[in-house]
């Protein structure tokens, strides 16, 4: 896969993200809601078990600029012909508008594939995930282990 966007590129993972990467899950502050933080050997596992599979679970956000990957984007199958989509992106690049525009992408793209609906699962602390959500048309559908469910009819 290999996506634009106004300031990213959604592509493929490659083994050489890892230390990038590293960089955001390694972050207290940006794994809060997720998971405990990372350290470099689960990274590598985890662009090995989740982005190098056939089909990816997850894919990077390389910001155009600089060649970063600022972040990982979840994009795969979640039930029937529904997708779940969403983001965890570098702590240096909240609040600038990515994650939205990482989003309007996702649904336009999806438009195109034989996709129902485009779910987004959230912790319900994560308000900037929920606005993102809300923001973009998904309604919330309710909480399933903790997790809130937002979902977009296509």
């Amino acid at each position: 896969m290999k996506i634009f966007t106004e300031r990213c590129i959604i592509r493929n993972f490659r083994l050489e993200d890892a230390k990038d990467l590293y960089e955001v899950l390694s972050d207290e502050e940006v794994m809060k809601y997720v998971e405990p933080v990372f350290d470099m050997e689960k990274t590598v596992d985890f662009i090995k078990t989740a982005g190098l599979c056939e089909p990816p679970l997850i894919y990077a956000v390389e910001l155009k600029k600089t060649g970063k990957v600022i972040g990982h984007l979840i994009f795969h199958s979640y039930k029937n012909n529904d997708c779940e989509i969403g983001w965890i992106l570098n702590r240096n690049y909240w609040g600038k508008g990515i994650a939205d525009e990482l989003t309007k992408r996702l649904i336009e793209y999806s438009k195109t594939l034989d996709i129902r609906s485009l779910v987004i699962e959230c912790d319900e602390n994560q308000s900037a995930s929920r606005h993102i959500a809300e923001k973009n048309g998904f309604a919330y559908e309710g909480k399933t282990d903790d997790l809130e469910i937002y979902r977009l009819i296509l």
